[in-house]
């Protein structure tokens, strides 16, 4: 299985590819796709847009997993963010159904329990935890960071659901 996580925005878009090969992570790719602020907001939408398509077309993922944008109470001062952050998980989802990729949403504190184990992990946590799952010599910045954790949560979700279902079947 080939992972395509992306941590959206429209500004910084954290994306990692991993690949799952019967339980063996490997991390075949991270970054962070950049789109200068003054850009329009549709501008870079489409950019977005478009560098998710190149990415599937490279990399050929069969899932890709999106973190969800997350609004919790007392931080309605984030709100114009919170919409923005939406609004390029959208551009994702384009792009995966125009290509017939399934698309897996992970909620942060999912993503956080799963890669850090404990859902209220700080960027740090996050970073510190990729960087020792992948056996990381340079820690990657933030949203590539949170990428990772986020492709790295679906496979684990992936491998739980797998075995979950070969136990009912047996």
């Amino acid at each position: 299985m080939m992972i395509l996580g992306i941590d959206p925005g429209t500004i910084n878009m954290g994306y990692s590819v991993v690949s799952d090969n019967t339980g063996e992570l490997k991390l075949e790719d991270y970054g962070i796709i950049k789109v200068p602020a003054k850009t329009k907001i549709e501008e870079r939408l489409y950019q977005m847009h478009s560098h998710i398509l190149n990415m599937i077309s490279i990399f050929d993922p069969t899932a890709i997993s999106v973190e969800e944008p997350f609004l919790g109470a007392g931080e309605r001062k984030f709100v114009k963010s919170t919409i923005a952050i939406g609004q390029a998980q959208a551009a994702v989802l384009i792009a995966a159904a125009s290509q017939k990729i399934p698309v897996f949403r992970y909620a942060p504190t999912k993503i956080k329990n799963a890669i850090s184990g404990y859902g209220l992990s700080d960027k740090k946590m996050i970073q510190d935890s990729v960087c020792t799952i992948f056996g990381l010599k340079e820690t990657p910045g933030t949203d590539a960071a949170d990428a990772i954790a986020i492709s790295v949560c679906h496979a684990f979700e992936f491998q739980s659901t797998q075995l979950l279902e070969s136990k009912l079947i047996n």
